[in-house]
Order: structure tokens, then sequence, then C-alpha cells
């Protein structure tokens, strides 16, 4: 699968950094701390942590080449130096690296990590919450956001109408959703599993209204529907997007996202406590 198009993800992330900048009010990072910023896309977000979190140590993590690059060149203007899949900036205590969420090179590292728009992309949370678990020093916290439970049931119910059509079908054998909206019970299981405490996860609606049919097509192009788009051909992808809007456009109001997002709240327990 093609890498994203971080460019153009940061220009139409807005919605992206709003629910973000909800999840770092509740993270309210303090001083001095070591934050891990998991799945930190184009670094919007990263950027507002990094001056929340003034002189303490900010590792900022993502899958995606070209989201760490743009993330560096749009947060932190200024050369770049990368080697072993880190990119350091100018600011000595923010640094970039590649990993995959699900398999942290960091143990008993941070004193918190934020997470925001990324889970849904992992499929095994039992791996990802026990990577997690380890990065996170005793007593470490775990703030995070995703999509979850209906999230975007709409939009991708009526994808997979078109997906059918003799026109589309043929592109799309073996297909496979590339995302993973997860219900509250079971991430509930899956932390407790990892053995966190202090767990508190829940589901809220947050649906999300573009201004106009061109930023809706845009959008799905960038962010939603990109997977669907890929293996098409160029005439095929614009029809596809085309019939998506249409269907949009009848909606009150129209060109809205039905948007779900799951939050999460959890704790590595103190060294005192796991001897407990």
């Amino acid at each position: 699968m093609a890498d994203w198009d971080a460019a153009r993800y940061h220009r139409l992330s807005n919605p992206q950094l709003g629910w973000g900048r909800r999840v770092l009010e509740r993270l309210s990072p303090r001083p001095g701390e070591r934050i891990l910023d998991l799945g930190c896309g184009t670094g919007r977000l990263t950027a507002e942590l990094a001056t929340a979190l003034g002189h303490g140590t900010l590792v900022a993590v993502d899958q995606s080449e070209t989201m760490l690059r743009e993330a560096a060149s749009q947060a932190f203007p200024g050369p770049h130096r990368v080697g072993d899949d880190t990119l350091a900036t100018g600011n000595h205590h923010v640094h970039f690296v590649r990993a995959d969420g699900a398999c942290l090179p960091f143990v008993d590292t941070f004193d918190a990590v934020l997470s925001t728009a990324t889970f849904h992309w992992i499929h095994d949370h039992q791996a990802l919450f026990a990577s997690i678990y380890r990065a996170l020093a005793p007593g470490g916290r775990l703030v995070a956001q995703c999509g979850g439970g209906p999230n975007l049931q709409q939009l991708y119910d009526r994808a997979a109408r078109l997906m059918e059509r003799p026109q589309f079908a043929p592109y799309f054998d073996g297909w496979q959703d590339p995302w993973l909206f997860e219900y509250v019970p079971p991430t509930i299981h899956r932390l407790r599993e990892a053995s966190f405490t202090a767990v508190d996860v829940y589901l809220e609606e947050a649906p999300t209204t573009l201004p106009d049919r061109e930023t809706y097509r845009d959008f799905l192009a960038t962010v939603c529907i990109r997977h669907h788009l890929a293996p098409l051909p160029e005439v095929e992808r614009e029809q596809f997007l085309d019939l998506l809007a249409d269907e949009a456009a009848t909606d009150d109001p129209s060109f809205t996202l039905d948007y779900w997002r799951l939050n999460i709240l959890a704790q590595k327990p103190t060294g005192i406590e796991q001897a407990a």
C-alpha cells in the first residue's frame, strides 16, 4: 500500500487536530516529563505538545516515513538529521522515530503515551497495549483516542455497495478492511489483560461536516477511502469519489462524516503496586 500523501493530509487534518487538542488537555503534560506521541502524523499536535511540555523529552513515533518527514519540516523547521529510522530536529528535546506501535523499541521509558487517530490503523490491539505498557515507566499513563464503534459506518456502507458494482468489483477481489474500529468492552478487556489499571474507556459521537463538495472529495481521497482508491484506475477513482459525494450531498447536513471516537485512559502500576 502506498504511503500517505503527508502534505495533503497536513492541509486537511483540522478535524483530527481538534480532537487531538481535547486529548492533549486530558493528558495535562507536566514540565520535565518524558512523553511518547504515538502516531504523530504530520506533527500538528506534536508541536503543541512540545510547547506544553516545555523542557521535557518528547519522542514522536509514526510508521509512515512521509508523515515523519512532514512533521519534522512543518512543526520544527530547520536542518534535520536522518539515520537508523530516527529523524532528529534542531529542537534538542524532540525526536522523531519510525516504528510500529505494536512493537515499540522502548522499555520503562516514558511518563506518558499520547495517541490520537492512530490505534484504529493497528489490527492487533493486544500487541499494541502490551507494547505501550512496556514503553511506559512504572506509574506512567496512557491517554489516547481513535476511531471506534460505528465510526464512519454510513460512509463505509456506501463504499461497500459501490465495491459490488460490476464496474468496480474486479478491483476489490480479496479486499480486507485496513482498520479496526473497536468497541468499549473488548478494549477494557485488552487493557486489563496487558496489566493496565485505572482503566477508563468510552465512545463519543463526533459528526464532522465539511464545507463543500470539493473539500469532501479531497478529504475522502486523502483520509477516509484512500485504500479503496488505491487499486482503481484514474477514471474509476474519480467516479467512485463522485458517487460518494453525490450521496453525501443529500444528507442533512450535507457532506457530513459520521465519526465516532473511542477515548482511552489507563495507567501502568507503580513498582509498589506491582509488588502488591
